[in-house]
Parts: C-alpha cells; sequence; structure tokens
C-alpha cells in the first residue's frame, strides 16, 4: 500500500517543478469557429492593460476581420520565413522569442504541423521549449487533436485527424479555459462564412459540423475541462496533505500487434488518467513474430512513450505467466487487454488467456477491451482462416516432405525398413527447429498424407485396409504434432534466449571495458567501440570538449545542432524522432544522478527505416552505463585533484618553514660574523678573526649543501638525471665521502669495512658520492658523540651493498617508510631541526637513477637505524669500453 506522505511528497515535488517552468494555458474548444483565438486575444489584451509583457508568437485570424482587430495594439514576433520546395512558408520564430524572453507568449494552433526545415516537427515540440525556458504560453487546441481521443473522435466522425497533441502536454498546463459555443450558433457561424470560405462551408456541413457530430464533441471538450479540473484539485489536496485521498495504483496494459496496438495504448491512456496512476505497456515475445507485426508494435511503443507511459518487452513460454509476474513486481492494480482470438480447444480446457488470468489473477482488476473493427475483423477470419505463411516456410514445408518421401523409398527399397513413420517425424520436427508452429502443423499434415498415400497399402491411395493401419496413420499424425510443437517451441524459447544473450553480452562488454577505464578519454573510446560493435555502425560520443568517434564518422552542421539540443534538454533527438529529424544520426543523452554530461550518436543504414523496441532498450541501457562511467572518472579526477592540491600545499609550507629556519640560520651566523669583523677587526686578536672567518666559511658550505639539495630535488622532480657513468673504485667512493664529512664534522667517528678484493663499479660518481655522503651525514647528525657511524660494503648476489648504520634513537617502524618522503618533519633522523628534510629524498632518488634502492632498516641489537643503499653491477656498452679502470 503508498504511504499517503509519500504521495504527498511527489504532489509537492510536481509543484515545485512547474513553479519552475514556465505555465501553460490552454483555449479548449470543441471544435474550429467556436472563439478560441478570439478569447485567446482577449484575454491578451486585459493583461497588456495591466502592463503584462505580452507578445504574439503566432496567430492564425483565417481572414477574421474582428479576430484581427484583436491584435491591434500588442507587441507581433517576426514571423522565420522557410523555403520549400521553392515555395515559402512562415512558421513561429523559436530562436526569437527565447531572445526576447517575454512573460507570456500567444502561440495559436497547438497541433499545427511545421514545415519542413523547422527545430521541430510538431507546434507543441516548440511550446514545450518556451516553457522550458520559464516563458508562459497561452495556447489554442480543439478537442479533435487530442492523442488519447484520437479513435474516440473518429467513431463520432468517421474522420481520422492527422495532426495530434499527446497528452503529456496536457500534463503542464496551470490553467484550462473551455471555450464553448452552442451548436445552433456554430453551424449558424459556418453558414454566415465566419469559419470557412462557402465551398468549404458547404462540405463540412455534410460531414463533420453535423449537429450530431458537434453535439458529442461538446460532450467530449466538457468531459476533458472537468477531468482535468478533478485531477488539478486532487493535485492540490494532496500536495496539502488532505486525508482520505484513494491513491491508485499502477495500470498494465498488454498489446500483441495484431491490429489494435495504437487504439489499446489510447484507451489505457484514459483509464490511467481518470484513475490518476501511472500506467505500463507491455508486450509478451513468446517467439519471433514477423516484420509487419513488430513494426506496428514500435509504433505502439512510441506512441505510448508520447503519451507519458512506460515500456517494456516481457519474455516467456506463457503469455499468462510473464503479465502475472510481471503485475506482481510492478505493484500492478488492474490489467487491460484486448478481446484474444479464443480457440475452441483452449476454451474446452480453460486455457485461453482471458480464462487464466481469472482464474490466477484474483488479486487483479481484469479489464478486456473490444472494437467493433475487431470484432468485424474476427468474423471475416472465422469466415475465411488464413495461414500466415512466407515464401520460404512453403519451400521448407515442400522440401522437407518430398526428402522424407525420397529418403523413406530408398529405405523401404535397399535397408529393408518397414516402420517408416520416423522419418518422417524427423522431418516435421527439423521443420519446427526451423521455423514457426504453422508450418510444423502444415509439415505433419503433408507427411501424414503422403505416409499414406506412399507407404500404406493400398498404395498410391488414401484409402487403409487394415484397422491397425488406421491406428498407426492416425499415431503418427498425433506424434508429428506434438513433437512439431514441442520442437517449435523449444526453438521459439532458443530464439528469446538469444536476443537476451545478445543484450546482456553487449552490456557485459561494455562494463568490462568501463571498469577498466582509467580516465575520461578512455570512457569514451570504449564507450564508442561497444556501441559500434553492438549496433554494426558509426557511433559518435562526446562529454565536455572530449570526443571519441568512428572512424571515418562526419556530422555535419545540422547533427552538431541535433546533439547539442539531445545535450541541452535531456532528450533524443534526430533520426527516429520528432526533433531535428533530418539529421541521419540517432542522438540520445548521457545522464547520471547529477544531470545530462553529454551526448552519443548512432547512424544506422539508410534502408533501416524504424529503430527496434530492443535496440532503443540497449542504446539507452548503454548510455546510461557510459554515463555513469564517465561521473566516475570525473569523481576520480576531483579527488586526485584535491589530493594533489593538498599535498602541494602541504610540501609548500613545509618548504617556506624549512627556508625560513634551515636557511635564513647560516644567513644570519655569516652576516653576523661578517658584520663583526667589519667593526671591530682593529680591536680583535688575531684568533678571534680566524675564528669569525671560520665560521662563515663554515655557514657558507652549509648553506651551499642546502642550496644544492633543493636544486637536486628540482631535478630529480622536474627534468630527470644524465648519468655520466665511468669506473670508479668502492674504496675511492666511500674515502671521498667520508673526508667531506670529516672536513665538515672533525669530532665524527666512522668504522668502515669493505670486503677485500672489490672491483670498480661502472657508475655516476659524483652522483653516487653524494647520496652516500648524504646518508653518512644524517646517520653523524645523530649518533652519540662516544659511538661511531659503522659504514659496511660488500657484493651479496652480484649487486654492491652498503649499509650505514648510527647507534641513535632509532626510528619507529611505522615511519620508516615515510622518512624519504620531501620535508618529513620528525625529530629523528634527517627529519631533525637542522636540516631541510630532502637529504634521504635525494639520496633515494639518485640511487634509483641507477636501478638501484634505499632503504630504512633497524640497527643491530634493536638499537638506533641501518641505512641501505643497493646497486646493480652494470657493465659498459661494448662500443663505450674504451675507458678501463686504471
Amino acid at each position: 500500500m503508498i504511504d499517503p506522505r509519500t504521495h504527498q511528497a511527489d504532489a509537492l515535488i510536481g509543484e515545485l517543478r512547474r513553479e519552475g517552468s514556465g505555465r501553460l494555458t490552454i483555449f479548449l474548444g470543441a471544435a474550429p469557429g467556436v472563439g478560441k483565438t478570439y478569447a485567446m486575444l482577449s484575454r491578451a489584451r486585459e493583461l497588456r492593460r495591466q502592463n503584462v509583457d505580452v507578445v504574439v508568437g503566432i496567430v492564425e485570424t483565417h481572414g477574421r476581420s474582428e479576430t484581427a482587430a484583436l491584435i491591434d495594439g500588442l507587441e507581433l514576433m517576426p514571423r522565420a520565413r522557410l523555403e520549400y520546395r521553392d515555395r515559402i512558408f512562415e512558421e513561429m520564430d523559436l530562436d526569437a522569442i527565447l531572445a526576447r524572453k517575454p512573460a507570456i507568449v500567444l502561440v495559436d494552433e497547438l497541433a499545427h504541423r511545421n514545415a519542413a526545415g523547422s527545430r521541430h516537427e510538431r507546434r507543441w515540440q516548440d511550446v514545450v521549449e518556451l516553457l522550458d525556458a520559464g516563458i508562459d504560453v497561452y495556447t489554442t487546441i480543439n478537442i479533435q487533436h487530442l492523442e488519447s481521443l484520437n479513435d474516440v473522435v473518429f467513431r463520432i466522425t468517421g474522420v481520422r485527424v492527422s495532426e495530434t497533441v499527446p497528452d503529456l502536454v496536457f500534463d503542464r498546463l496551470r490553467d484550462i479555459v473551455l471555450v464553448d459555443l452552442p451548436p445552433r450558433e456554430l453551424i449558424e457561424r459556418l453558414r454566415q462564412g465566419k469559419v470557412y470560405v462557402p465551398d468549404q462551408a458547404a462540405q463540412a456541413l455534410q460531414t463533420f459540423f453535423s449537429p450530431s457530430n458537434l453535439i458529442a464533441l461538446r460532450e467530449l471538450a466538457m468531459q476533458t475541462a472537468a477531468d482535468r479540473v478533478d485531477s488539478d484539485l486532487r493535485e492540490t489536496q494532496a500536495a496539502r496533505g488532505i486525508s482520505g485521498m484513494n491513491v491508485r495504483r499502477r495500470v498494465l496494459v498488454a498489446i500483441d500487434g495484431l491490429g489494435q496496438s495504437e487504439y489499446m495504448v489510447r484507451v489505457a491512456r484514459r483509464l490511467a488518467e481518470r484513475r490518476d496512476a501511472p500506467w505500463t505497456v507491455v508486450t509478451v515475445q513468446t517467439g519471433v513474430i514477423d516484420e509487419a507485426r513488430q513494426q506496428e508494435l514500435d509504433q505502439a511503443f512510441a506512441l505510448a512513450r508520447k503519451l507519458g507511459a512506460d515500456t517494456e518487452v516481457l519474455r516467456g513460454a506463457s503469455i499468462a505467466d510473464a503479465l502475472l509476474d510481471h503485475a506482481g513486481r510492478s505493484g500492478v492494480s488492474a490489467i487491460v487487454l484486448g478481446r484474444t482470438r479464443e480457440r475452441p480447444v483452449a476454451r474446452m480446457f480453460n486455457r485461453t488467456l482471458t480464462q487464466q488470468l481469472l482464474q490466477r489473477g484474483a488479486h487483479f482488476e481484469l479489464t478486456i477491451v473490444n472494437t467493433p473493427e475487431a470484432r468485424a475483423r474476427s468474423r471475416r477470419e472465422s469466415h475465411a482462416p488464413r495461414l500466415s505463411f512466407t515464401r520460404h516456410d512453403s519451400a521448407l514445408v515442400l522440401m522437407a516432405t518430398v526428402l522424407a518421401v525420397a529418403i523413406s523409398w530408398l529405405a523401404e527399397r535397399w535397408v529393408g525398413l518397414d516402420d517408416l513413420s520416423m522419418v518422417f517425424i524427423v522431418a516435421v520436427v527439423l521443420v519446427a527447429a526451423r521455423t514457426r508452429m504453422t508450418a510444423a502443423v502444415a509439415t505433419a499434415v503433408l507427411c501424414f498424407l503422403a505416409y499414406n498415400f506412399f507407404f500404406i497399402e493400398p498404395r498410391f491411395t488414401l484409402h487403409i485396409s487394415a484397422r491397425q493401419g488406421v491406428t498407426t496413420v492416425f499415431l503418427f499424425l498425433v506424434a508429428a504434432l506434438v513433437a512439431g510443437r514441442l520442437a517449435s517451441r523449444l526453438r521459439m524459447q532458443v530464439v528469446a534466449l538469444r536476443a537476451a544473450n545478445t543484450h546482456a553480452t553487449a552490456l557485459q562488454e561494455l562494463g568490462r571495458q568501463l571498469a577498466s577505464a582509467a580516465d575520461l578519454g578512455q570512457v569514451l573510446t570504449a564507450g564508442r567501440s561497444a556501441l559500434q560493435a553492438a549496433f554494426g555502425g558509426p557511433a559518435w560520443v562526446r562529454i565536455g570538449d572530449d570526443v571519441a568517434v568512428s572512424e571515418g564518422a562526419k556530422l555535419t552542421d545540422t547533427d552538431f545542432g541535433a546533439a547539442e539540443w539531445a545535450q541541452r534538454h535531456g532528450q533524443a533527438t534526430g533520426r527516429y524522432t520528432d526533433t531535428l529529424a533530418g539529421s541521419p544520426w540517432w542522438f540520445l543523452p548521457l545522464r547520471n544522478d547529477r544531470g545530462t554530461l553529454g551526448v552519443m550518436g548512432l547512424r544506422f543504414a539508410a534502408d533501416n527505416t524504424r529503430l527496434a523496441f530492443e535496440q532503443r532498450r540497449l542504446a539507452e541501457a548503454m548510455a546510461d552505463d557510459i554515463g555513469q562511467a564517465a561521473l566516475r572518472t570525473r569523481l576520480v579526477s576531483d579527488l586526485e585533484t584535491a589530493r594533489v592540491s593538498g599535498e602541494t600545499e602541504r610540501l609548500r609550507s613545509a618548504l617556506l618553514s624549512s627556508v625560513s629556519h634551515d636557511l635564513r640560520s647560516p644567513l644570519s651566523s655569516m652576516i653576523g660574523s661578517a658584520s663583526s669583523l667589519a667593526n671591530y677587526s682593529e680591536a680583535m686578536t688575531a684568533e678571534d678573526r680566524k675564528s669569525l672567518l671560520e665560521t662563515i666559511q663554515l655557514e657558507g658550505e652549509r648553506l651551499d649543501r642546502y642550496i644544492q639539495n633543493l636544486l637536486d630535488m628540482t631535478r630529480l622532480g622536474h627534468t630527470g638525471l644524465t648519468l655520466n657513468r665511468d669506473w670508479i673504485g668502492v674504496d675511492e667512493l666511500i674515502g671521498s665521502a667520508t673526508s667531506r664529512l670529516i672536513r665538515y664534522q672533525p669530532q665524527v667517528k666512522l668504522k668502515i669495512q669493505i670486503e677485500p678484493d672489490m672491483k670498480p663499479i661502472w657508475v655516476h660518481p659524483a652522483l653516487v658520492e653524494q647520496a652516500f655522503f648524504n646518508i653518512l651525514e644524517n646517520a653523524a647528525k645523530f649518533s652519540p658523540p662516544d659511538q661511531p657511524v659503522e659504514v659496511d660494503a660488500r657484493l651479496v648476489e652480484g649487486k654492491l651493498r652498503i649499509d650505514v648504520r648510527d647507534h641513535g634513537p632509532g626510528i619507529p617502524e611505522e615511519e620508516r617508510a615515510r622518512i624519504f618522503d620531501m620535508f618529513y618533519s620528525v625529530e629523528r633522523g634527517d627529519r631533525g631541526r637542522h636540516g631541510t628534510g630532502l637529504g634521504l629524498t635525494i639520496s633515494q632518488g639518485m640511487i634509483g637513477a641507477h636501478g638501484g634502492s634505499v632503504e630504512a632498516l633497524p640497527g643491530n641489537d634493536g638499537r638506533g637505524t641501518t641505512i641501505r643503499i643497493t646497486l646493480p653491477l652494470i657493465e659498459p656498452l661494448p662500443q663505450k669500453s674504451d675507458a678501463q679502470p686504471d
């Protein structure tokens, strides 16, 4: 049961949505000439006197002077001039109105069909765009142009109206004005020439404008206006939370594509409207259907979507089971279906669709709809039954029968086979497995006659001499029919599963490609590739400025215009639609939870005149998947950008902190010492002057190392390192670095062990020495004064390994990997208060450029830290081997 609060929330959301768009006012009439345009212009003049911004988008006066007089004083928008087949047509200039953006625009004749070359095929689509732009619209329409009443008007007047407006447009109106005129007065106006010219008026009085027709249309218009007022009242009460509302559940209508599908859709629309209930149109496919039936289903589905319904294709072996299962899952209260063709045998055993639904659908309201056309067709078919046969089916039936006769004759003559019935049953099964049930039945009958005529005594007659022979041939017929039925049913199930598998496979392949897409460009490429493979034609996908298009596919300005429209309004455009249908591409918006991200386009072969429902559903599902994948990559990109921004800010703060402390300290010492020498050198002893000069030199060298570290990090992070390799001995490398350290820190103690007979290494000497020096200096800073820094160099598994151990406080295990990060500030190791936090990072980059590694390990006996350098032993290329070790 639906919670009343949920319905109240839906009603409030509907009110808010209507408040965010333009308001539609419809002047409704029962027939032409009742005064709809006159009433609309009169209302516009009143608003104009109240200083409301009203313009005339388009109004047709049809030569009526009193109507033309009402236009005087109102602002007229210029009309667009379109050339088609050497003729000039004037239509409403939609872009000019959107640019002017008045408060209210008058648009006459809502059901009008626009001239070729217009943006939209119908004027009601122009009105929808104006409403979406926030412009109020006043428009006129006659009751016969309402889509759901098309069949009713046809039964009343005998005239099929081609220009119709979907009921979905009526769902957006805020006010409806019923313009009424008694039939006698309307007929009098017609005779006076105020509606049509005299010749047309005389003809209209004999057909459409007969008194009975006008009375029926007048009642229909009043009923429609009353239903709309009642619907508005229910929505308003629901929005205010008034209790006692009887909220209806979903209406389900089933169609079969056998001649009355569109009529069923219109009936269901009126039924759902009266009940204020959502509705769904479905068809159940138990196998393959012919082209004409599929085309009718596609047209009915298109009409249903235009009228505001959901559409679905159900598959299953039983129509009743499929309908009841779907109804149970979807919260359906009423099932509407047309009067089915009931076979006598099925009716005898309670196996007709209607009987099954009545027996098993106790929780559903069942509505059976019939039409005079359907009854007449049923009577014609009962007098002249026909089988749905194609040339292919007929050829297959004859070929199977002749082949069975030939094989039976050969088997009887050369093999001595007496029971030949199995040969004919196999023929029936083969035909049933390749075509429809009607062909299988025809094959069974022909094989039965052939078996009787050629192989049952007396031969070459249809007479059967023995009672056993009669039993045999009739049992053969029953077996053939049963086998054919089972084979045909199995084939239909296989075909249905194959279609479902194709749909699932295409979505699975798309999902697999999208799952591995790391960025938006890869998402577009994967989407374009999957669409092209699934639909066998060029595909085009665009999100923002990124585009993926099939090779050789080109889009014209018209195509780009249709694509822009689809993305901006979130609706399908181009081919197979009513919007910018001149484009050969079919465009779909790429939506997600945040709105429309982009658009995709598909181009089918020129001879593909219609888009099947399965293709439409697959394309829409793939568009949703592409949109969700694009949103995922965009979110990942945003998160990565935020992470990099945060990391950059952290590094910037750390660098500023380092510069403000570690670089200013030596500068302050140097400036202070130089100032003392400049001002008091004559009063100082030689020893004091020497001390100050040593301070300036040491602090200058310290400052030089800091600046060199920053430059090295710049080279590592941006330009990379150029390795100028040369031979150098390990003892020479370690000796050079330790000599530099002793010069800066004379008090440091070192304990060096180098494996004897170690060969020189092929490295960039200056870089490796700098890396080793940074690690050595780091260890010296935090070793106790009485404990030495240990250096152990040896070959392990064909690689050079140098361990630098200190006896300091050590580094916690959870922080060992992080000490190689830039500016990682702790009170240990290279992250001490006197360092920039770059030494180990630089060392790791320099050693890494040689293909080696640097890692932090615990010291011996759990004390201190061991920094391990591992370098691969690389031999120079032969052409560069002229440099030999000394």
